[in-house]
């Protein structure tokens, strides 16, 4: 479905059978959860695909091709993708201060510790803009007081 460090900006819904995914030929999971999404990473990155994704055996999608206009045009859609994506970090980090609690030895927690570095790594130079243009005063999205309801 999905070929690694290629630009494929379609979004796969599993019905049914098993994905697997791997990164750099590396095994990292499989997914067989009815209504699992795939392929979100390089929609909203915008960049290459950064892992590989396949049926393992038979497998039924649905597509939403070329995602990432459909997202620009659909908040909804956008919002619920987010929220995606934010559980699944919620959830990473989770597990990784877990397991950093249960690590005893320093090696182990020095590995966890640059992991839940790299999860929560705010983006590279070219996310710059948008940080900034997010929290730009003249966009009226900050005003530097909290929002009152």
């Amino acid at each position: 479905l999905i070929a690694q460090d290629r630009r494929f900006f379609h979004l796969f819904l599993l019905q049914s059978g098993v994905l697997s995914v791997e990164r750099d030929g590396v095994p990292v999971t499989t997914i067989s959860t009815p209504n699992a999404l795939v392929g979100e990473m390089s929609v909203f990155l915008g960049g290459r695909n950064s892992a590989t994704v396949r049926a393992s055996g038979y497998a039924t999608v649905k597509v939403i091709p070329y995602a990432r206009k459909a997202v620009l045009q659909d908040s909804e859609l956008a919002l619920e993708l987010s929220a995606l994506v934010a559980r699944r970090l919620d959830a990473t980090t989770g597990l990784l201060v877990q397991l950093n609690g249960e690590q005893p030895g320093k090696a182990e927690q020095g590995l966890l510790s640059r992991l839940l570095s790299a999860v929560h790594l705010s983006g590279g130079d070219e996310h710059r803009n948008v940080r900034e243009n997010l929290f730009d005063r003249e966009s009226g999205l900050f005003t530097g007081h909290p929002p009152t309801h």
